[in-house]
């Protein structure tokens, strides 16, 4: 069973019902237990950075999420639920992660011609072949709502890049993990792609 983890933040019906929509069962679970025998994990996300950690410390959480990337399962992070997998954050103070990938989460630089938050429709350029990818062309649009993102310390683990105002890593792929900083359920036939591909891993 694939489980899309509810630790209070994040569109969890929008993603859960993208599952649905693909003809793939899904439980939303806050579980710790749960969490941890899953088949495959789901870490959706909106909101900011410290409190979605607080959340997953308060619900016991982190080391449910931690054991299950360990286990070799597959396991799939949208935006904040891509931005906590690294080491930190600067997001409004500085905020340790669940330091799955090593590396940190930054704000884009503002200026007079680059609108923060990043938001809208955007080209994403494939760096790695990742399953999750398959059937999914360069330069397909994908759905963005985001001030800040990941740079990972070893660039093997990015994925796929994105520009605005500069390149940066809009997704991450280590071993069974897969991650975006991008919205796969609210980016149409091409985002809905990811989800059946990574619910067939």
């Amino acid at each position: 069973m694939t489980v899309i983890v509810d630790y209070g933040m994040g569109n969890l019906l929008s993603v859960a019902k993208a599952f649905d929509h693909l003809g793939h069962a899904v439980q939303v679970s806050g579980d710790p237990e749960v969490v941890g025998n899953a088949d495959k994990v789901v870490l959706p996300g909106v909101g900011a950075f410290g409190a979605c950690m607080e959340n997953l410390r308060a619900a016991g959480l982190v080391e449910p999420l931690k054991q299950q990337v360990a286990s070799g399962r597959p396991f799939l992070g949208i935006c904040l639920g891509l931005q906590v997998l690294f080491d930190r954050s600067a997001e409004r103070g500085e905020h340790t992660g669940l330091g799955i990938v090593p590396g940190e989460v930054i704000r884009f630089t503002e200026t007079s011609e680059l609108r923060i938050p990043h938001m809208g429709w955007n080209e994403i350029v494939l760096k790695q072949p990742a399953p999750h990818l398959a059937g999914i062309p360069e330069g397909t649009r994908m759905y963005f709502v985001h001030s800040y993102f990941p740079v990972p310390e070893n660039g093997a683990d990015v994925a796929v890049v994105t520009r605005h105002g500069q390149e940066f890593c809009s997704a991450v792929w280590r071993d069974n993990v897969f991650a975006s900083q991008f919205h796969p359920e609210k980016s149409g036939q091409l985002g809905l792609r990811l989800l059946d591909n990574f619910a067939r891993l």
